[in-house]
């Protein structure tokens, strides 16, 4: 009986979980479908988002841009660091050091998002721009042209979220460096195998799926973050040329709805709102179901 009443607990949860995505994503698509029916420009294509005039233009490439390229960077430089971490606290660190370190990292995620815009914007962007300096030297790419904003750029917002999402990672990493079998390990060791080459051929093969794991669950916080990015990204002059640099100004859609939905003013502008918050859930949606997709295909 008792396994009865669990198993159908169990599965209601489950059900739950579902039933409230659909819920939400029905809620989304049912207020954003006709409000881009009555845009006048490509709403996936477009660039600028001005819904305060009439008719309607509106579009979310510039966000999508802004949102997907901070979101890497900050992909690119907390992963390779949450890596190191959890190698050292389980593989090099001594027992007596481990706690501490990882009460130190898991500390990062209490600190609320507010906190960290506000540290990102005064204390962390104007010692990065000798950093911007040094990479302006590649503006033979794009990516790195000087676009003249000091501070407030994609860059600085890509840091904080780099930091941000380290403990995320960070704690799956060590999570599944701890469980490495044993024989695994013992085997390296037999074979006489230095510690790197242990870690390489036995720690880092067992760990990539939740490596994976761990890295997409902290992007989807970095693609989904509103106070930080919204605190830090200098927003650019309306109408001003679409750049592809990192050191640019610029919006992402969580920024944008957090700006502007308080001002929105009735079921248009806030369906504009809605409907950009769509992608950005689809986007979001998307991103994880390519995680489990690695994984699965790890796991065989």
């Amino acid at each position: 009986m008792a396994d009865r009443v669990f198993a159908g607990l169990a599965t209601g949860s489950g059900g739950f979980v579902v039933a409230l995505i659909a819920l939400v994503a029905i809620f989304l698509v049912l207020r954003a479908v006709p409000v881009i029916g009555k845009d006048q420009a490509n709403f996936l294509f477009s660039r600028g988002f001005n819904v305060s005039t009439a008719p309607l233009r509106f579009g979310v490439l510039d966000l999508l841009w802004v949102t997907v390229l901070s979101s890497a960077i900050a992909l690119t430089l907390a992963v390779p660091v949450a890596i190191g971490i959890a190698l050292f606290m389980t593989q090099y660190a001594p027992a007596l050091l481990r706690r501490p370190v990882a009460y130190v990292v898991d500390l990062l995620a209490a600190i609320p998002s507010i906190i960290y815009g506000i540290w990102g914007i005064y204390v962390l962007a104007p010692r990065l721009e000798p950093v911007q300096r040094v990479l302006h030297h590649l503006d033979f790419l794009p990516l790195f042209r000087d676009e003249g904003v000091a501070a407030g750029t994609i860059f600085d917002a890509g840091v904080v979220l780099a930091i941000m999402i380290l403990p995320i990672v960070t704690a799956i990493g060590r999570d599944v460096f701890e469980r490495t079998p044993r024989e695994n390990i013992e085997a390296a060791w037999a074979l006489g195998a230095t510690r790197w080459e242990m870690i390489r051929l036995a720690v880092l093969p067992f760990g990539r799926p939740g490596l994976v794991s761990g890295a997409m669950l902290g992007l989807g916080r970095a693609l989904g973050e509103t106070i930080a990015v919204m605190l830090i990204l200098a927003v650019p002059a309306r109408g001003s040329a679409f750049t592809p640099s990192i050191f640019a100004g610029g919006q992402t859609f969580a920024s944008l709805i957090g700006l502007n939905m308080q001002e929105a003013n009735g079921a248009t502008q806030t369906g504009a709102y809605i409907a950009a918050g769509l992608v950005l859930f689809v986007l979001t949606f998307a991103v994880n179901a390519g995680a489990r997709a690695v994984v699965a295909r790890s796991g065989r």
